[in-house]
């Protein structure tokens, strides 16, 4: 009778290699953290982030911290000023015009450059963004509105195995992503948020019947729509100062 093979020990993981995914995990939540506080508004355009204040929150030092910031910097989000600090870079319109271009030529690929099909899970998580989007057309608040911006974006990359096509996408959302809420106090927020519902209406069925590539379509299409608002948005606004 043959004897059944011994369970092989599994060789533990080298303590460098332990300590290097446990720097990783804290440098990207750090990050990631950061990032969210930024496009979020929480930390406005002009701020400057003090490192003493943010390493005594974190619980961390300046080495892991200034990675973080750095990191946030080649993002785009920060910016450093010899003499003053590190400040949080503003944001227009106008300057944007090239990432939105790239955005739609990009979402154009979602349904076609490693699309993943969508599982329940998948469909499950647009509905919930679907009904959050309806609740906020009943009562309206810029936050739920930035939020469910940041939430939507997630999971349509879910949608592509493209790591290239998320990295890139993900750096251009979050460039443009603040320009919403710094110009919703001056829009019409019910309506926004009505457009919004649609959009996310129209992507969650494409999404049910697995095609991506509508999906995608769907998406430019909204983000150009979007665009144009944002950009009558700041043309009027100097008409609108000027009559108050």
């Amino acid at each position: 009778m043959t004897k059944p093979d011994k369970p092989q020990k599994r060789t533990p993981a080298p303590r460098t290699e332990v300590r290097t995914s446990i720097a990783r995990e804290r440098f990207m939540r750090l990050s990631y953290t950061l990032r969210d506080r930024i496009c979020m508004l929480d930390y406005p355009p002009g701020m400057r982030l003090s490192e003493e204040t943010l390493a005594a929150e974190f619980g961390v030092s300046r080495t892991p911290l200034r990675r973080a910031l750095g990191w946030l910097e080649s993002q785009g989000l920060l910016t450093s000023v010899q003499g003053v600090g590190t400040m949080v870079t503003d944001i227009d319109i106008e300057s944007l015009t090239q990432v939105y271009q790239l955005r739609m030529e990009l979402d154009q690929l979602l349904g076609t450059l490693s699309p993943v099909l969508p599982t329940e899970e998948t469909i499950a998580q647009f509905y919930q963004l679907f009904e959050r989007s309806r609740a906020l057309v009943f009562a309206p608040d810029p936050r739920g509105f930035g939020r469910l911006n940041i939430d939507l974006f997630h999971a349509l990359m879910r949608l592509t195995d493209s790591e290239p096509l998320r990295d890139i996408s993900e750096r251009l959302f979050y460039q443009a992503s603040r320009i919403w809420l710094k110009s919703l106090p001056h829009m019409n927020l019910a309506h926004e948020l009505a457009i919004f519902s649609r959009e996310i209406a129209d992507i969650l069925a494409a999404v049910e019947v697995g095609d991506l590539s509508a999906a995608g379509h769907i998406r430019r299409s909204h983000i150009s729509m979007g665009f144009i608002r944002l950009k009558k948005n700041q043309d009027m606004q100097p008409q609108t100062l000027a009559i108050d």
